[in-house]
C-alpha cells in the first residue's frame, strides 16, 4: 500500500507538471502573433503609438509621404505600418528589435536612420503592446503572411 501512493505522489507530480507546462504553452500562444490579444493590450499599444509613434508614422499608421524615396539627408522617410507598408513582412522578433534598438542598430553596415530606439523609453511590455496594436489593424492576408514568417 505505501508504495502505491508513493507512485501515487509521483503521478501527481508528473500530472502537475504537465499542467503547467500546457499552462505556459497556452499563455505564451496567447501572447505570440497567432494568438489573441486582450483588449487592455491593445488599448495600451494604441495609447503608446499616439505618444511615441504617430507623430512620425502618422496617426492612421499611413507614414510619411513618398516613404520609398530618400530624404535630402540620404534617410528614408518613416513607412506606413499598415498593410501598404512593409511592417508585416518582418518578423516579430525582428520588430521587436527595431523597436527597442533602432533600425539603424539592426540594419548594420552603417546604415542610417531616424528611427531612435525607444529601449531606454519603453519597457518590453509596451513594445509589445504597440506591436500587437499595429498587427492587430492588417487584414488577414498580411496577417497570416507575419504569423508564418514568425513563426519559423
Amino acid at each position: 500500500m505505501r508504495k502505491y501512493l508513493g507512485n501515487t505522489g509521483w503521478i501527481g507530480a508528473i500530472l502537475t507538471g504537465v499542467a503547467l507546462v500546457i499552462f505556459a504553452v497556452w499563455h505564451y500562444a496567447g501572447t505570440a502573433s497567432t494568438g489573441t490579444v486582450s483588449a487592455e493590450v491593445l488599448a495600451q499599444g494604441r495609447q503608446v503609438y499616439v505618444d511615441q509613434c504617430a507623430s512620425c508614422h502618422g496617426a492612421d499608421l499611413e507614414g510619411q509621404p513618398d516613404w520609398k524615396s530618400p530624404l535630402p539627408s540620404g534617410r528614408l522617410p518613416a513607412p506606413p505600418h499598415d498593410a501598404t507598408g512593409h511592417t508585416w513582412h518582418h518578423s516579430d522578433d525582428v520588430l521587436f528589435r527595431i523597436v527597442k534598438e533602432g533600425t539603424a542598430a539592426i540594419v548594420g553596415g552603417g546604415y542610417e536612420s531616424d528611427m531612435p530606439g525607444f529601449g531606454g523609453v519603453l519597457s518590453d511590455a509596451e513594445i509589445q503592446a504597440v506591436l500587437a496594436y499595429i498587427k492587430n489593424t492588417w487584414p488577414q492576408r498580411e496577417a497570416e503572411y507575419q504569423q508564418e514568417i514568425s513563426s519559423r
